[in-house]
């Protein structure tokens, strides 16, 4: 009877569980970048009451027969598939059609994104919302190592930003420059990153290290004036909140039960 009990338990864990991750989802369905949650079981180790035996001359083989002990969550993973183009109209938003992510810096460390809602400070240089500068290689030498660029709205006139991340903007002299070029970085395993907050993600030991290149070298493209949206599809959301709701209601009423039997064992006492 207790076995009952505790498997219950173990389901009103996991679906909590798988409910905290849906709600999270559900709160980021306008995130820009977002990257939704997915939760899996796994069953727990069953105890086994006859073993199976084999078939002989006489007689038929037979099944083991086991009670499982209740569930355990077996992942909780990161969806990498791309969201929805949004268009904005706004020329520093940018999204990556493809793999790879933008990388930003705060002077310490590099992080990566999806979300490419990017400005310029009052020195003209490339920043995401929170000041991170954007990485990029400066001029046409994309062979060497990325750092932040700037935008002197003064040195040109207007800029635009091409489907390579080429940057070129119009100087003074009414001719065409090549700024600089948004570096993009890939993973092996973008699934391994780990969320940082912000829109953020840094490397895991199972993702692999950052490949810095361009968006040619990464096989994708970057488009101006849009935005990527969220990946949650809240129709597929609200159905893994009723599914864990009625998983959680039933493992209750499981508890509910066995506490029932147990009173009655214990009133045969009386």
């Amino acid at each position: 009877m207790l076995r009952s009990m505790y498997s219950a338990i173990s389901g009103l864990k996991n679906f909590q569980t798988k409910l905290d991750v849906v709600g999270n989802n559900i709160a980021n369905v306008s995130t820009t970048g977002f990257k939704k949650g997915r939760v899996t079981f796994q069953d727990l180790m069953s105890q086994q009451v006859t073993g199976a035996s084999s078939p002989t001359a006489n007689r038929g083989g037979v099944n083991p027969s086991q009670v499982g002990l209740g569930a355990k969550i077996g992942t909780i993973d990161t969806i990498t598939e791309q969201g929805n183009m949004q268009n904005t109209g706004r020329p520093l938003d940018l999204a990556i059609s493809g793999d790879g992510y933008f990388i930003v810096n705060n002077g310490n460390s590099s992080f990566y994104t999806r979300a490419g809602n990017f400005y310029l400070d009052d020195a003209g240089n490339l920043v995401n919302s929170d000041g991170y500068y954007v990485q990029a290689y400066s001029g046409t030498d994309t062979t060497g190592t990325p750092g932040k660029i700037a935008i002197d709205k003064d040195k040109y006139s207007s800029f635009s930003i091409g489907p390579t991340g080429e940057i070129t903007g119009v100087n003074s002299d009414n001719q065409v420059e090549t700024i600089g070029t948004i570096a993009l970085a890939q993973f092996n395993n973008p699934d391994g990153l780990t969320k940082a907050g912000n829109n953020l993600f840094t490397p895991s030991g199972n993702s692999g290290p950052a490949e810095v290149g361009t968006a040619d070298s990464a096989g994708s493209s970057i488009q101006s004036s849009t935005l990527e949206m969220s990946n949650v599809d809240l129709s597929e959301e609200f159905t893994s909140m009723i599914e864990a709701q009625r998983g959680f209601q039933a493992n209750a009423r499981v508890i509910t039960t066995s506490d029932q039997i147990l009173q009655e064992l214990v009133d045969l006492k009386r």
